[in-house]
């Protein structure tokens, strides 16, 4: 099991953003996520969007810094992705996901 960050280059709200996923389980991910701070609002189906000035930091705490190539393809072979075709219409998160307590 791992958490992994993949590099920011996703442009939103005057910033980059990178994602954090895990390779095997979502409470896995949720778990990593809140001690790192990372706020429940930040989750999207089968990742967290995460800015830029916090790649060191979730780093530092474990993540497997990996290329989106790497990310992408992982977050497939563990049956956690959510297709463009499923995102698209959804708004809600992913089942598993804890209500936000952030």
């Amino acid at each position: 099991m791992a958490v992994l960050v993949d590099d920011a280059h996703w442009p939103a709200h005057g910033r980059l953003w990178a994602h954090l996923v895990s390779d095997s389980d979502l409470d896995e991910l949720h778990a990593f996520a809140a001690a790192q701070g990372i706020p429940r609002r930040a989750f999207d189906l089968d990742h967290y969007d995460v800015p830029e000035d916090a790649l060191a930091r979730l780093i530092a705490a474990g993540a497997e810094h990996v290329s989106g190539h790497e990310l992408v393809t992982r977050l497939i072979g563990s049956g956690l992705r959510v297709t463009a075709r499923e995102r698209r219409g959804r708004k809600d998160t992913h089942p598993a996901a804890p209500p936000e307590t952030t």
